[in-house]
């Protein structure tokens, strides 16, 4: 199969909807398995997941000659944050409030710009001016998490704040983030998966379709609803255009979703699974209890 989707974006894809549901460590060999399954060669992954731990996404654990890697307090919380927004169908109520980010990072830590501009996207903020972000959902905890992470405290300033104006704040979230754009790439995402969803649901239910071609389409699945959190800032209902279509994909999304699971995770298992631990380990971390993998 040809390779089509960045390997180290791939693996986030795994810990994410699978690994982090069995204790999040997989043995290396496990992993590439798995990746093969997308076109990805062993010597990508191993490159792949050897710089995820240099960024301190990811750590090592040797046992005898193998080595098995788990996610980092950063990672657990990473992914646990992304799960949260990417299963999350309802927005949360508004409570009137904005909260504002501005900083001025001096010229010796420039490279940080970048990557804090990055990480400020990722967690839902848009600028409204250069060096300053809002937001009206509560990303306090988010925020002092970036201070931390980049030790920028000195240069940062954050608010909780209200708009009195003169425009309304439907009108200053058009400043911040491009909801056309945004609507218009859940309207492509509707059109390719109405589709798919209609034939697979015909597919499995008539026995067509195996495991581990439902493990992939799971995957790519997730994978690509997955980028909406580089976009959709999780607006609540209150500032939503009358027309979004955000609220139509995920509930296709979800209904995908539960298609693909079940099948999906037996093949996750079958490679994933090696000696009895993973009894254990199946234990403390039940899958069955996914928000989106009962009936």
């Amino acid at each position: 199969m040809e390779q089509t989707v960045n390997t180290r974006s791939m693996i986030f894809t795994l810990y994410g909807d699978y690994i982090r549901h069995y204790g999040s460590e997989i043995w290396i060999g496990s992993l590439i398995r798995l990746l093969k399954e997308f076109g990805h060669h062993e010597q990508s992954v191993r490159v792949s997941i050897s710089r995820m731990m240099k960024q301190g996404w990811v750590q090592v654990r040797k046992e005898g000659n193998r080595s098995y890697y788990s996610l980092t307090e950063r990672g657990v919380e990473r992914i646990d944050e992304a799960a949260h927004r990417i299963f999350k169908f309802k927005p949360d109520e508004w409570d009137g409030k904005w909260r504002m980010l501005i900083y001025t990072i001096p010229e010796e830590k420039r490279n940080l710009r970048d990557e804090l501009r990055k990480e400020l996207v990722w967690s839902g903020f848009g600028t409204i001016t250069n060096s300053c972000w809002v937001s009206p959902n509560d990303l306090t905890r988010q925020v002092f998490a970036l201070m931390d992470a980049y030790d920028i405290r000195p240069y940062v300033h954050y608010f909780e704040t209200e708009y009195k104006g003169p425009a309304k704040s439907e009108e200053l979230v058009h400043t911040g983030w491009d909801i056309e754009a945004i609507n218009e790439k859940y309207d492509k995402f509707i059109q390719k998966y109405s589709k798919k969803y209609v034939l697979d649901k015909s597919d499995i239910q008539s026995g067509k379709k195996s495991d581990a071609v439902c493990f992939v389409e799971r995957t790519n699945l997730v994978h690509e609803y997955r980028k909406f959190l580089f976009s959709d800032p999780g607006l609540p209902e209150e500032l939503l255009p009358e027309k979004w279509l955000g609220t139509h994909a995920a509930t296709l999304f979800a209904d995908y979703y539960r298609l693909l699971a079940k099948p999906a995770s037996r093949f996750f298992e079958s490679v994933f699974v090696e000696d009895d631990q993973v009894l254990e380990r199946r234990a403390n971390y039940d899958v069955m209890h996914h928000p989106l993998m009962t009936d």
